[in-house]
């Protein structure tokens, strides 16, 4: 179940591709089966050992075309360890609501994307996301968890600060907004409840199947209540001194 879009955010083979805060891996994924040169960065040591097995199984399947290559690793969002400008693409998904300095996450994603970059940003929306913190305390009040919720306007001007040109946005996945409701309204632990596992059922089942009755139906409801907010930006090129000196 893929956030971005790709239809709106190209890549190209042998693009260097950041998948920031990476979790279980399924943009990483979807950018190596592209022909990217992938690098997944995630805290978390056990779901980078995941992903690094799935990289591994991939390339032993052929999954991903040739030239195409993968490296899992643990990382500090606020730390990278990459000189600058070293990605055509950055991707961070569902992460910078966990973050107490997300202006610093920004400032690291912008430094290591070369000019003319391309980064995709996606939270958790405003509006659903607000039902789920006022459904339940434990949706949000864990360890790494939710510790804010950023309005559109919000997240696109912090990305402006930053120095990067957002150039589109969209919303995705409203059939999950639901599930993660009727999840706060029962209990974010309790699986057992029949509304919840009724409706997992059907989101499962709608993943595996595609159908385009719920294709049809999550594209009319995005714009109302999509789970997630995605936006794209660039990162401007530099003017050049000899530029400079002209204007002057």
């Amino acid at each position: 179940m893929l956030t971005v879009d790709f239809s709106r955010f190209p890549l190209a083979p042998g693009d260097r591709v950041l998948d920031l805060g990476c979790g279980a891996g399924r943009h990483a994924f979807e950018c190596y089966r592209r022909g990217a040169r992938v690098v997944a960065v995630d805290r978390n040591g056990e779901e980078i050992r995941e992903v690094a097995k799935w990289f591994a199984a991939m390339k032993e399947t052929g999954e991903a075309p040739e030239g195409a290559t993968a490296t899992a690793m643990e990382g500090d969002a606020l730390a990278l360890p990459f000189p600058d400008e070293s990605f055509d693409v950055v991707i961070i998904s569902e992460v910078m609501e966990h973050i107490p300095d997300d202006k610093g996450v920004l400032a690291e994603m912008v430094r290591v994307l070369k000019p003319g970059g391309r980064i995709a940003v996606t939270v958790p929306r405003y509006g659903p996301e607000k039902v789920c913190w006022a459904l339940s305390d434990a949706y949000h009040e864990v360890e790494g968890g939710h510790i804010r919720i950023y309005k559109a306007d919000e997240l696109t001007g912090k990305l402006r600060e930053a120095g990067l040109k957002p150039y589109g946005s969209h919303h995705a996945h409203a059939l999950h907004a639901p599930y993660w409701w009727l999840k706060c309204a029962f209990g974010v632990d309790n699986d057992k409840a029949l509304p919840v596992r009724a409706y997992h059922k059907l989101l499962v089942w709608d993943i595996m199947k595609k159908p385009f009755a719920t294709r049809l139906a999550e594209q009319a409801l995005n714009p109302l209540i999509g789970k997630s907010f995605v936006v794209y930006a660039t990162k401007p090129h530099l003017p050049s001194l000899g530029a400079e000196a002209d204007a002057r």
